[in-house]
C-alpha cells in the first residue's frame, strides 16, 4: 500500500513530486487475535481502572507541559488570524503640523520674507495613506499556508504531549501496581525465611547443625529485608515521578488493584499501517512540516518576480491652522502604481529559493523516516505483546513449580528429611520467580499501552 502528500501547487511553484512510503498491508507481528479496524478508541475506554483514569484527567489539566502546548496553540492562532488579512491594504493614518524658520539671510528665508511677509512657514497634513501588492504569484497564499500548517502543528504537538502523558502516567501506575506486588512477595518470603531461621536456631542449639547453617539463613533473611526497602525507595521514586506529571509536589498516589486485577484490551484497536498517516500526531506533524516546507518554496521563488505595487495618498493640506479643514480647497491626493523587479542582488534571492527546495526536501525525508519509525513501533510492540506472553505463561509454571517444592521442601526439613541448603536454595528460587514474574506482567501491560500509543491512541 503506498501512502502520500498531495500539495497545493502555487502560482510559480508548480514542480512539486509527492513524497511516497510503501507501507505493507499489515504489520509484522500482527495475528487472527487482532481485531482490524478503521479507528482508535478513546484512552476513557481503553483504561478500565478508575483510579487510573483519574490520574490521568489530572495531568492532562495540570501538567506543565499541556499547559505550554496550549498557550503555543493560541500564539499560532493569532498569527493564522492575521495571515488572512495578508490580501488586504494597509492604511495608515497620518495628522502632523511642522513650522519651520529659516535663516533670515538664507534663500528661504529671503524668499519668505519677500513672497509671504513672515519669517517663518507652517504646514498641516491629515493624511491617509494606502498600499497594496497584487498577489500575482501566490506570495500571500503561501504565507497562508504556511501559517495555518504551523498553526496545525501546535495542535498536533498538543496531541502528542497528551499521548505520551498518557503513556507515561498508565506506565508509571502499573509500575507501582508492580512494586507493590514485589513488597508482598518479599515480606512473605521474609516471613518463611523467620520460621527457617528459626527452627534452625533449636538444631544449632540442639548441635544438630553447624553455625554455618545459622549463617546462612540469616543472610538469606537479610537479602529479604533488603528487597523490601529497595521496592519501597522505588516506590517513593515512582510517586514523585507521576506526582511531576500530575503537576503537583511530590505526594502518595493511590492504587486499588492489584497486578492481576488490571485489564486492558489490545485486540480493540489494531489498524492497517494507513492509519498512522491520520492517527499518530506525529507523523501528522511531519506531513504539516512538508506543507509548510513546500509553501515557503512558493514564497521565496515569488520574491523572485515582479512585483505589482499600488499605493494611495489623500486628506487635507494647508500652510495655515485657519485653512487647514477648509473645503474643499484642502483637499488632496495622489495615486502610484509600480512595478519592481529584482534585477541584481548578490544572488540572495536565488539563494534562499535554493535553500528552500533543500529544506522541503529535508522535510520530505523527515516525513517518510517519521512513516518507518511508527510502523517499526507498531510492529515492535506486537513482538512484545506475544513473546512476553509465552514468557508469563512459562514463569507461571514455573513458579507453581517452585511453591510446591518449598512447601515440600519446608515439611521435610521439620521432619528432620532435608536439610537447611535445601530449604534455603528453594525459598530463594521461588523468591526470584515470583519476582520476574511480577515484572513480566507489568512488562505485558507496558506493552499493551505502547500498542496503543503506537498506533496513535491517548489523544482522544
Amino acid at each position: 500500500m503506498t501512502a502520500s502528500i498531495w500539495f497545493a501547487s502555487c502560482n510559480v511553484s508548480r514542480d512539486v513530486k509527492n513524497p511516497q512510503v510503501d507501507l505493507p498491508e499489515v504489520f509484522r507481528g500482527s495475528n487472527e487475535s487482532f481485531a482490524l479496524t478503521d479507528s482508535i478508541i478513546p484512552w476513557k475506554t481503553f483504561f478500565s481502572e478508575p483510579l487510573l483514569k483519574g490520574l490521568i484527567d489530572s495531568a492532562l489539566a495540570r501538567n506543565n507541559d499541556m499547559l505550554t502546548a496550549i498557550q503555543n496553540i493560541n500564539a499560532a492562532q493569532k498569527t493564522f488570524v492575521q495571515s488572512k488579512l495578508g490580501y488586504l491594504p494597509k492604511i495608515n493614518l497620518n495628522v502632523a503640523g511642522t513650522t519651520t524658520r529659516p535663516s533670515d539671510n538664507s534663500l528661504n528665508g529671503l524668499t519668505l520674507s519677500q513672497f509671504l511677509g513672515s519669517s517663518h512657514v507652517e504646514d498641516y497634513t491629515a493624511a491617509v495613506m494606502l498600499s497594496w501588492e497584487a498577489d500575482i504569484w501566490g506570495k500571500v497564499k503561501n504565507e497562508k499556508k504556511d501559517t495555518f500548517s504551523g498553526y496545525l502543528q501546535t495542535l498536533e504537538a498538543r496531541k502528542a504531549i497528551q499521548t505520551r502523558l498518557v503513556s507515561d502516567i498508565s506506565k508509571g501506575y502499573y509500575n507501582l501496581i508492580m512494586l507493590d506486588a514485589q513488597i508482598k512477595i518479599a515480606k512473605e518470603n521474609l516471613e518463611l525465611n523467620k520460621r527457617t531461621l528459626n527452627i534452625i536456631k533449636l538444631q544449632y542449639d540442639a548441635g544438630q547443625v553447624t553455625f554455618l547453617a545459622v549463617g546462612q539463613a540469616e543472610a538469606q533473611q537479610l537479602l529479604a529485608e533488603k528487597l523490601i526497602s529497595q521496592f519501597e525507595q522505588e516506590t517513593s521514586i515512582q510517586e514523585n515521578a507521576i506526582s511531576l506529571l500530575l503537576g503537583k509536589t511530590p505526594q502518595t498516589i493511590s492504587r486499588s488493584t492489584s497486578l492481576d486485577q488490571v485489564f486492558t484490551q489490545p485486540g480493540l484497536f489494531l489498524g492497517v499501517p494507513s492509519i498512522l498517516l491520520q492517527m499518530r500526531p506525529d507523523v501528522k506533524s511531519a506531513q504539516l512540516q512538508v506543507n509548510r516546507a513546500n509553501a515557503r518554496v512558493g514564497i521565496e521563488k515569488a520574491n523572485m518576480y515582479p512585483a505589482l505595487t499600488i499605493t494611495a495618498q489623500g486628506g487635507l493640506n494647508a500652510f495655515r491652522a485657519s485653512d487647514w479643514f477648509s473645503l474643499p480647497s484642502s483637499l488632496f491626493g495622489n495615486v502610484v502604481g509600480g512595478i519592481a523587479q529584482p534585477i541584481f542582488n548578490g544572488r540572495k534571492l536565488r539563494t534562499r529559493y535554493e535553500l528552500a527546495q533543500i529544506e522541503r526536501e529535508k522535510a520530505i525525508i523527515g516525513f517518510k523516516q517519521q512513516v518507518l519509525v511508527a510502523v517499526t513501533d507498531v510492529s515492535d510492540a506486537l513482538v512484545k505483546i506475544e513473546k512476553l506472553g509465552q514468557q508469563r505463561s512459562a514463569e507461571d509454571k514455573r513458579t507453581t513449580i517452585l511453591k510446591q517444592t518449598t512447601r515440600k521442601a519446608e515439611m521435610l526439613f521439620a521432619g528432620g528429611m532435608a536439610n537447611y541448603l535445601e530449604v534455603i536454595t528453594a525459598q530463594s528460587n521461588v523468591l526470584q520467580s515470583e519476582l520476574e514474574l511480577a515484572q513480566t506482567k507489568r512488562a505485558q501491560l507496558d506493552a499493551t499501552v505502547e500498542l496503543y500509543r503506537s498506533m496513535g491512541g491517548g489523544w482522544q
